[in-house]
C-alpha cells in the first residue's frame, strides 16, 4: 500500500508541475518606446486634473530628430500608437473652442515652426490613417532650441497666465503649445 501512495504523490507532484508550465503567462518584453504620459496639474496627489496625454517616447539613438518626424508630414507626437489627449474642461488651442473630451494629438514638424493638431480621431496606430477632415482645431506654433539635448521625446505641462502650456521636447527641438480657457 505505501508503494501505491508514493507513486500517486510522485504522479500528482507531475501532474501539477506540468500544470503550472501550461498556464504560465508569457509577458511581452519591455517596449522599446515607453509609453507615458504627462498631465497638469503634474502632482499626483492633485486629482482635479486640466489636461491629461499619454504619448509614447521615442529615443534618439544617434539619430536627427528630423528623420524620425519629418519636416512637412502628419507625426504621430511620439511612437506607436498617436498620442491621446483628453482636456477635463472645455478650452482653446488658438481661436478654437475645443469641448472636454478626448481626442488624438498630432504635430506637423518644421523648420520654424510646427503645426499642433487635435483629431476627433480614436485608437490611431501611428499617424497613416490620419484624415484631415477630422481636425477639431489647429495651431501654427514657433520652434525653439534647447541648451539642453533630450535622448527621448518628452511632454510637460507648465502653468500660463492663461491657461497652460504643452511643451514638446526632442534633442535640442523644443514647442510650447498654449491651451487657454
Amino acid at each position: 500500500m505505501k508503494k501505491s501512495t508514493c507513486i500517486s504523490a510522485i504522479a500528482f507532484a507531475f501532474i501539477m508541475l506540468l500544470s503550472f508550465n501550461t498556464n504560465a503567462q508569457e509577458f511581452a518584453k519591455m517596449d522599446k518606446s515607453p509609453m507615458d504620459a504627462a498631465a497638469f496639474p503634474t502632482s499626483y496627489k492633485e486629482s482635479n486634473k486640466l489636461i491629461k496625454i499619454v504619448y509614447s517616447r521615442p529615443q534618439l539613438k544617434d539619430r536627427a530628430v528630423s528623420k524620425l518626424a519629418p519636416n512637412g508630414k502628419v507625426w504621430r507626437t511620439g511612437a506607436n500608437e498617436a498620442a491621446e489627449l483628453t482636456l477635463y474642461t472645455d478650452m482653446k488651442l488658438g481661436d478654437t473652442n475645443v469641448k472636454a473630451g478626448t481626442y488624438t494629438f498630432y504635430v506637423i514638424p518644421g523648420d520654424t515652426t510646427w503645426t499642433a493638431i487635435i483629431s476627433s480621431d480614436l485608437n490611431v496606430w501611428g499617424s497613416y490613417f490620419y484624415k484631415e477632415a477630422n481636425d477639431v482645431a489647429r495651431l501654427s506654433v514657433p520652434v525653439s532650441t534647447g541648451e539642453e539635448s533630450l535622448e527621448a521625446f518628452s511632454i510637460a505641462f507648465k502653468k500660463s497666465d492663461d491657461g497652460v502650456h504643452m511643451h514638446l521636447g526632442w534633442g535640442t527641438t523644443r514647442v510650447a503649445v498654449p491651451f487657454t480657457k
